[in-house]
């Protein structure tokens, strides 16, 4: 077995070298006339491969880590490199799917010990949502490092402005290594209204708001989100060479029914169809790539039986039964990554051809968008546009707001 102190070089140094060369490719170096080659764009660097910007930060300091399986550097998961450096880390705080991403959706996570660590994990996605006062009284610091996919029901960013309440009611700085955020092009939908507030939904943002967690956690702070008029201590350390327009590809799936970047692109409108009786392709192997429901046979030709996937889908809707409707693994992926607008036809198609109209939506819909009108609206017969122009002067001013908390162009 290697020396750890030489393996801890030997992680280390290619991490500074990687966020010194790019810095160079991110000055104004000027370009030889004679050079015929265009310069290759720097490469997108996340907030937890830059680790000289963060690792003087956590030096003697007992750490607590805010993390899940998309929390790596290089393949590496962030936990075991921090160990590997001789960080203290104390304990690992495990959201929504668990600490290694394998719990389906919404299924509760308690607390263990992590195998191959040591690191005691408390869940916050169980009995408890946010750490308690016990949790961090031997905690100097906390780190956040999840990936999010710029959604609003997509529950990391509650998580993260549950432990920024905590950070500021127990006086812990908090420290959020920022990552790209894939959908960083797409702002749309309606402004979640206060009384539909839920464990999908907590802050006045639209649907898909374009924000990374890092914008995100500034905003918390800034528009006065947290209880009592508290502030949390806050260090973002930014991705480098990112905008929000850049393309960037998850090295690794965000959560389990999220396995690559079709359904990451096609999450944040086909996500809302959780509220209705038509199934995502959960209990598949590409769920969120596609639409159908068993009562929809003889309206489409392309079908998917639900099965139960250990570690994907237990026990999903619809299972063993055969459901029809709407493929998009065909899709253009330029196309969907390039959209700046939800897909608001698809609820109104199914709508209407959904046999049973009175049971097609469910109670969690209204949740889902943030909105009991948009529900209202399709069962109207309202048009895309109507239904559009009925949030476009909020959206308007949430887009202003945004503004203020922006790290990258």
């Amino acid at each position: 077995m290697p020396c750890l102190k030489r393996y801890a070089c030997l992680l280390i140094v290619p991490f500074l070298l990687l966020s010194a060369c790019n810095s160079c490719k991110a000055s104004n170096t000027v370009v030889p006339k004679q050079a015929k080659k265009p310069l290759h764009k720097a490469e997108i660097l996340s907030g937890a491969q830059q680790t000289a910007k963060y690792l003087p930060l956590l030096k003697g300091k007992k750490v607590g880590l805010v993390i899940n399986q998309t929390a790596a550097i290089n393949g590496i998961l962030l936990a075991d490199t921090l160990k590997t450096l001789g960080v203290d880390v104390r304990a690992i705080f495990g959201p929504e799917h668990g600490f290694r991403g394998t719990a389906d959706a919404g299924e509760k996570v308690g607390n263990y010990v992590d195998e191959k660590t040591g690191f005691p994990v408390i869940s916050l996605y169980g009995a408890k949502t946010a750490p308690s006062a016990e949790d961090l009284k031997d905690i100097d610091v906390l780190l956040f490092d999840i990936q999010d996919v710029g959604v609003r029901f997509y529950t990391y960013t509650i998580t993260l402005a549950r432990v920024m309440q905590a950070c500021a009611d127990y006086k812990v700085p908090l420290i959020v290594l920022d990552r790209p955020n894939p959908n960083g092009n797409l702002i749309d939908g309606p402004i979640l209204q206060n009384k539909l507030k839920s464990g999908v939904g907590q802050h006045p943002i639209p649907i898909s708001h374009g924000l990374t967690v890092g914008e995100f956690a500034q905003m918390v702070n800034g528009e006065g989100w947290l209880k009592n008029g508290a502030i949390c201590k806050l260090t973002v350390i930014k991705n480098a060479n990112y905008q929000h327009h850049s393309p960037y590809s998850l090295p690794i799936k965000p959560s389990p029914n999220l396995p690559n970047m079709r359904s990451i692109y096609l999450y944040p409108t086909l996500c809302l169809f959780e509220g209705t009786k038509i199934s995502q392709g959960r209990g598949t192997y590409f769920p969120f790539q596609v639409l159908g429901a068993p009562s929809l046979k003889g309206k489409y030709e392309f079908n998917f039986t639900p099965k139960s996937i250990e570690g994907m889908s237990k026990n999903p809707p619809y299972e063993n039964q055969v459901c029809y409707g709407i493929d998009f693994r065909a899709a253009p992926m330029q196309k969907l990554e390039a959209q700046k607008q939800l897909d608001i036809s698809l609820l109104i198609k199914l709508y209407r051809a959904y046999p049973n109209k009175k049971e097609f939506f469910t109670p969690f819909f209204n949740k889902l968008a943030g909105t009991e009108q948009l529900m209202q609206q399709i069962i109207a017969g309202k048009s895309e546009k109507e239904i559009r122009e009925s949030w476009a002067s909020d959206l308007a001013k949430y887009k202003t707001m945004r503004q203020k908390y922006l790290l990258y162009p």
